[in-house]
């Protein structure tokens, strides 16, 4: 039998640079198990929805992998009302070491040097649990890096990275770089580019490593899945 479809599901933006990350992260992907089918669907702004995705899929019984780098209210309340089985839902992509890999290669990328403090910039969230799992991520990219990171939040919680930033100058250190804990360019990588770091990393993007982690999800969901069928 044809392995079960990876259904990519993606927030959506404005922006269509995003649309356009997220699409070339997929060809990574596909690049990795060209055997594998992939397809995507966006949970706002870009077509096709969830809805139309799985209509689309319907009888397929694909798996969905959610592009989305924390736990909060996509993945407690939105996608669960879909009425699939939970073992057809993989977990958020973060936190997790194959990120910390991707953000460590963002820093090298930009220049950062391998003494420079770091600090974490991600999306932000009202949901507590997003906000630890950003927390989480910022000490596995420290145990990457082998140096102290400061998680940050572009919006609705404390601190920014405009104030990360400022604590650690003040604190003495001229230099600082910044890792851009999101998916693709948009709204707020520009706001995490004008957090006045000396090196701001560029979003993860098409990383390999993201790749990798996006199969992995799917593999282990799909492990369940088929655990849960044979009970």
């Amino acid at each position: 039998m044809p392995p079960p479809v990876l259904l990519a599901v993606a927030h959506g933006s404005r922006d269509p640079a995003a649309g356009a990350t997220t699409r070339a992260l997929l060809r990574v992907v596909r690049s990795l198990r060209p055997e594998l089918p992939v397809r995507c669907c966006f949970l706002d702004f870009e077509r096709p929805s969830v809805g139309e995705a799985l209509a689309r899929l319907a009888g397929a019984r694909p798996i969905l992998v959610p592009l989305l780098l924390s736990t909060g209210y996509h993945l407690r309340v939105d996608l669960p009302a879909l009425g699939l089985p939970p073992s057809r839902l993989a977990p958020a992509l973060g936190p997790h070491p194959l990120l910390a890999e991707a953000l460590a290669d963002r820093l090298t990328e930009a220049g950062a040097p391998p003494h420079a403090p770091v600090v974490l910039a991600g999306a932000g969230s009202s949901d507590p649990a997003a906000l630890a799992d950003t927390a989480r991520m910022a000490g596995l990219l420290a145990a990457r890096l082998g140096r102290p990171v400061t998680a940050s939040h572009l919006s609705a919680a404390a601190p920014t990275p405009q104030q990360a930033v400022a604590d650690l100058r003040a604190d003495g250190h001229p230099r600082i770089a910044l890792a851009t804990y999101l998916l693709s360019p948009g709204f707020f990588a520009r706001r995490a580019a004008g957090a006045g770091a000396t090196w701001t990393g560029a979003p993860l993007g098409p990383h390999p490593a993201l790749a990798r982690l996006v199969l992995h999800r799917y593999a282990r969901a799909r492990a369940a899945a088929e655990e849960f069928a044979a009970a």
